[in-house]
């Protein structure tokens, strides 16, 4: 924030210090008026509220941008396996042309040799006197007729298939080709907003930390932080708590999201085997991003993910929020009355809790989904 907000924060610090000062004793100072203390909290509140809310969309776009691309690159995935498709067709397709246009330039020959004398057929051919002859002349002149007349059909048959199939190959070249310029703006357009997102992040949090400070000291006597950004065990926070339970299916996928609690976010990270460097920002980073977690865990269980929100909604039935079970996917959205605004996705414990990789700057963690965006879950099957 500006140089005068950072000034107002620092003179609420000083109004909180200064209390506590006059508390410990009468004659030290006056302390100041209850009325401007409130009012340096509540400024201390506000500025906290706007940095929060500022960071959660800028991590929002961050995510919609980079889940994009993921949706693109499984995209230009399926193009590229459906040219290479279409191509092994066109082969298959011209080597059959070909051994068509072989066998009629084998009877072409064979009906030359037979007209000037190069074979049996010949002295058939070129006739004889009486009757028997002369019905074998014209039954083979017949057969040759429709032997040829098959081979041209042949040939013209297959090479109709292989036009087909040429056309076919070049649009799923250019499908391919706009996939790939598709998934290229996608992963500018998501580099930008992960860029965007960075920079502004590191002036957020020192706003949001200040704000915390001030918030602290004024309530150091109260209760704990809320339980949404506790953990959800003593200890390493990697334990499974007695109370999530499920099925054995579903405790296999909390535990192994669970067994990577700390490591940082990466775009593009994550993959079957565990933590992974990710693209772009990501790319000198070993971890995870919020699909790549979700896809890691649920190989555990041999079930296989696309490394995208779009495909991971659609993996399985859609669940009830009432009725969530550990190791089900919880999915965020900017709108939340249309799936393909989703832009995160968490694994479901218990208690209303989920393991997530947040965003860029982050570490995985366990947190609350009941937040704004939330829009569902799915249980994948398989």
């Amino acid at each position: 924030m500006g140089h005068s907000k950072g000034a107002g924060l620092l003179a609420g610090t000083a109004v909180v210090v200064c209390t506590a000062m006059a508390m410990s004793g009468a004659a030290v100072a006056e302390p100041a008026p209850a009325r401007d203390e409130a009012e340096q909290l509540g400024r201390a509140k506000a500025r906290l509220a706007i940095a929060h809310g500022e960071l959660e969309d800028l991590a929002i776009r961050a995510e919609t941008a980079v889940e994009r691309y993921h949706g693109e690159l499984v995209k230009l995935q399926r193009a590229r396996e459906d040219h290479r498709a279409a191509q092994q067709r066109l082969t298959d397709a011209e080597r059959r042309h070909q051994a068509a246009q072989a066998e009629l330039a084998k009877y072409a020959a064979n009906a030359y040799q037979a007209q000037t004398g190069g074979t049996p057929w010949a002295a058939v051919i070129a006739g004889r006197d009486g009757p028997q002859e002369a019905l074998e002349r014209a039954a083979l002149i017949e057969m040759m007729n429709r032997h040829r007349t098959g081979a041209v059909q042949k040939v013209e048959a297959t090479r109709n298939v292989a036009q087909v199939f040429r056309a076919r190959a070049t649009a799923a070249l250019r499908a391919q080709q706009e996939a790939t310029r598709r998934a290229q703006t996608a992963k500018q357009d998501a580099e930008r907003a992960v860029a965007r997102q960075r920079a502004v992040t590191v002036r957020l949090k020192a706003e949001k930390e200040r704000a915390e400070r001030i918030l602290e000291a004024a309530r150091r006597e109260e209760a704990a932080p809320p339980l949404r950004s506790a953990p959800l065990s003593q200890g390493t926070g990697r334990e499974l708590p007695a109370f999530v339970k499920g099925s054995r299916r579903g405790i296999t996928v909390v535990k192994a999201a669970l067994r990577w609690l700390g490591t940082p976010y990466s775009w593009g990270g994550g993959n079957a085997k565990g933590p992974s460097y990710g693209i772009a920002h990501g790319a000198h980073i070993k971890g995870f991003d919020c699909s790549g977690l979700a896809l890691y865990a649920w190989a555990k269980v041999g079930v296989r993910l696309d490394h995208w929100t779009g495909t991971q909604w659609t993996s399985g039935p859609h669940i009830p929020l009432d009725q969530l079970r550990p190791g089900d996917l919880v999915f965020f959205a900017r709108n939340t009355a249309d799936p393909d605004t989703i832009h995160h996705v968490g694994i479901y414990l218990a208690r209303g809790q989920m393991v997530e990789a947040p965003y860029t700057g982050a570490r995985v963690r366990i947190s609350s989904i009941w937040r704004h965006g939330l829009i569902g879950a799915t249980r994948p099957a398989g």
